[in-house]
């Protein structure tokens, strides 16, 4: 199977970055309990106070969607909704390789 990577954009409402930060960095800490979860990684924008990108890396589609219904990502999705101004996903991609993950075989 391939793995599974996307990168997302969220734009907070005006002055709540850091609150959707602090949302995205306790998600971070559940995704590392899945073994199917490679990396998660959240940035703030240099140039824009209201902007964070995800990327992610996951062993598979599949296990990106079973991770959405998860309770504590459903509950996390709840309390960031009123303090998102919008969201844009680049991708889906699939990672090759590289520092942080292991290389996979392209013909997997």
């Amino acid at each position: 199977m391939r793995r599974f990577g996307l990168c997302n954009t969220f734009r907070a409402v005006e002055g709540k970055r850091d609150t959707l930060a602090d949302l995205l960095l306790e998600a971070s800490k559940e995704m590392k309990k899945l073994e199917e979860c490679e990396l998660y990684i959240i940035n703030s924008a240099d140039d824009d106070p209201d902007v964070l990108y995800v990327y992610e890396v996951w062993s598979s589609k599949e296990a990106h969607q079973a991770s959405l219904s998860m309770e504590v990502s459903q509950t996390l999705i709840e309390k960031a909704r009123p303090i998102l101004a919008g969201v844009e996903k680049t991708g889906p991609f699939t990672p090759l390789g590289g520092k942080g993950i292991p290389s996979s075989s392209l013909d997997s």
